[in-house]
């Protein structure tokens, strides 16, 4: 059996209704080895599932986002991307996926025809 064979088998709907599920197992079965790296830093699968519960407990406990709600990720290919979109889809949000390098115009665009009510990015990338 290939290793999507096996995939397809195990990630099948009646076992699991979200992805924030499938996230969870996979970080629990694996917790040891690495999972993301970037810049010299590794992040094991027990840390992000740690980290992105962590932000999902944030989400829901600190701001007026709901279930359903879109929330804007627009970072680059940095470790707190996976963090985020892990804690956002087990907070129960719709991650809407948004370049860092979009002009003010994309944007706007994206955000009014996507309904986004919240958006996590870098501090350095605010003015």
């Amino acid at each position: 059996m290939t290793m999507i064979e096996k995939l397809s088998d195990e990630l099948r709907p009646e076992r699991f209704s979200k992805l924030s599920q499938v996230v969870g197992e996979f970080c629990s079965e694996h917790a040891e080895l690495p999972a993301f790296t970037c810049f010299g830093r590794t992040l094991d699968y027990s840390e992000v599932d740690e980290l992105s519960d962590r932000f999902a407990h944030y989400l829901i406990t600190q701001t007026s986002l709901k279930p359903g709600d879109r929330i804007a990720i627009q970072l680059p290919n940095i470790l707190q991307f996976p963090i985020a979109f892990y804690g956002a889809t087990r907070a129960g949000l719709v991650v809407v996926n948004t370049n860092p390098l979009y002009t003010d115009k994309e944007m706007a665009h994206q955000f009014k025809d996507s309904r986004v009510k919240g958006i996590v990015i870098l501090s350095n990338f605010c003015s």
